[in-house]
């Protein structure tokens, strides 16, 4: 079983001057999840090399067992900071792909057009494709085989505008995943703010924020299996 998890390579949150990056917890806990099942995981960046992690999913507060873990795996940290650059990734030599989110994806990972082929690629195989908080924001340009954006139609989830809200971002964000799933004609929904909530349609699986990380991998693995 080979997974791929694709890491942003954006490091600047808008204008503000601040750091942003990928969510720890989006990452750790899902690669724990794969790799405690037997999985070969890969990860990837557009840029290559070591993505930059958002310096706030590092503090305290935001700590979990699986954070934890990976910061004192030895190995994990090798991976992460030799990740293979995304041009030229290809689905056929993977049985599914798992984005974490963070603020980052939505400024590279978004408008990617290596990533948006990557997902296209992975879905017309039959592959699973799983997406969490932010990282369903990737899904922006993505097309289905019909020809009409992937998401038409479908049951999905993502960081709500009421959890963007909570964290003063709105206005910085580039746009609000809530309102790009929606304008794409996905059927969005939402849990409770910060609650795990995780939402599978086919091979499209959804998780609406860091809490629903280690869900929406357990989901992958069900497909897989």
């Amino acid at each position: 079983m080979k997974i791929l998890m694709v890491l942003t390579s954006h490091d600047e949150l808008g204008n503000t001057g601040q750091k942003t990056g990928f969510w720890l917890e989006e990452l750790a806990a899902p690669y724990y999840v794969f790799k405690d099942a037997g999985a070969d995981i890969t990860l990837t960046s557009p840029l290559g090399g070591q993505p930059p992690l958002d310096p706030k999913s590092a503090d305290e507060g935001f700590q979990t067992d699986a954070t934890r873990r990976f910061e004192a795996d030895a190995e994990a940290s090798t991976q992460l900071a030799n990740t293979v650059k995304l041009e030229g990734v290809s689905h056929d030599d993977f049985d599914a792909v798992f984005y974490p989110g963070g603020h980052g994806p939505l400024w590279d990972l978004a408008e990617s057009s290596d990533s948006a082929g990557l997902i296209e690629a992975f879905h017309a195989a039959g592959k699973p494709v799983s997406l969490v908080c932010h990282a369903p924001g990737v899904l922006k340009n993505v097309k289905g085989t019909n020809g009409k954006p992937l998401v038409a139609g479908k049951k999905v989830t993502g960081f709500s505008n009421t959890e963007e809200a909570a964290v003063e971002l709105t206005e910085v964000v580039p746009f609000l995943v809530e309102e790009m799933l929606k304008d794409n004609g996905g059927e969005y929904s939402s849990g409770d703010d910060w609650a795990p909530y995780v939402l599978v349609d086919g091979l499209l699986i959804t998780g609406q924020n860091p809490a629903s990380s280690e869900s929406a991998a357990q989901q992958l693995l069900t497909a897989l299996r």
